[in-house]
């Protein structure tokens, strides 16, 4: 009896607690069924926008100040050589300037030799050089190049360069003999090669220190200075032609210059019409032209004296 009671005591206990059994089963699962059964309530549908999803959290990178990229190579060279293309060139050195005292008489004198190169000279010259053919009137041109040996010979020593003399006297007597008198100038060929010395005693004169002194423009002559006046003077004793009045009439000297003149002329017609017509102030250009050529002239035979002389012997120009 004892047995039957205890058997329905249990069997009421079941019966009492079967419906909370039955509910509290579903939690009893594992996380891995829970999360799949949520999974599809999570799930966005088809026409629904994406949800940004959070980036992954990086580490912080240290900071390092901004590079400047250094410029290519050929930017840097093309900026150089645009550079240089306005690089100022350095200038040519000019002669000091001379004095001009008496410029009133100068161009009054300019004047006249203007008129007598285009009224006479250069028409004379212009007809010579149709008639007389260009190697006769070059062959003239040595001949009385041949002429002025004594001048450049007396020069050369008067500078003290006997290398310049000796070739002087070799040139002369090669011309002389081989160039039949001078009108073929044999020395100058490459196998001889003894050149004709640009020297004259108005630039020994600036070698040895002799400054210009003042611009003077001489009739029938051109553009001079003080220093070179002398030169002309002694050009006239040193010159064969001025001694033939003791063999000939008086005319014949004026007439042989005459025509050296009209020969030179023909030789380079246009020159001093180039010049003229490109300045604003012919005087003033052809006194410029002639002092800086002038000055040059006696620089650059210094420079060549000075490599002769001693050390300690040079002298200032």
């Amino acid at each position: 009896m004892k047995s039957f009671s205890l058997a329905f005591l249990l069997l009421a206990f079941v019966a009492a607690t079967w419906p909370y059994a039955a509910t509290a089963a579903p939690q009893s699962e594992s996380p891995r069924a829970s999360s799949q059964m949520q999974a599809p309530a999570t799930t966005a549908s088809p026409d629904a926008p994406p949800q940004a999803q959070p980036a992954p959290a990086t580490p912080a990178a240290e900071t390092k100040p901004a590079e400047t990229p250094a410029a290519p190579a050929e930017s840097q060279s093309d900026t150089n050589d645009l550079a240089g293309e306005y690089k100022e060139e350095p200038q040519a050195e000019q002669a000091p300037p001379i004095a001009d005292p008496i410029e009133p008489f100068n161009r009054a004198m300019f004047e006249f030799n203007d008129k007598v190169y285009f009224w006479v000279l250069k028409p004379v010259a212009q007809g010579y050089k149709a008639v007389v053919p260009e190697d006769a009137r070059v062959s003239v041109k040595n001949f009385f190049s041949n002429l002025g040996f004594p001048i450049r010979f007396v020069s050369c020593l008067l500078q003290a360069d006997v290398e310049c003399a000796a070739a002087e006297v070799g040139r002369f007597t090669v011309n002389t003999v081989w160039g039949i008198g001078g009108l073929m100038d044999p020395a100058s060929t490459k196998q001889v090669d003894l050149k004709k010395q640009d020297v004259d005693l108005g630039q020994t004169l600036g070698i040895w220190g002799v400054g210009q002194g003042f611009y003077i423009v001489w009739p029938l002559i051109g553009p001079s200075s003080a220093r070179d006046s002398i030169d002309i003077a002694g050009e006239y004793f040193l010159y064969p032609l001025s001694y033939t009045s003791e063999i000939a009439p008086w005319y014949v000297w004026p007439i042989a210059r005459s025509y050296e003149e009209i020969n030179r002329t023909s030789l380079r017609i246009g020159d001093y019409e180039a010049l003229k017509s490109a300045a604003i102030d012919p005087y003033l250009a052809v006194r410029d032209a002639y002092i800086q050529y002038r000055w040059k002239k006696v620089k650059l035979r210094g420079a060549h004296i000075d490599e002769l002389a001693p050390s300690g012997m040079r002298i200032d120009r």
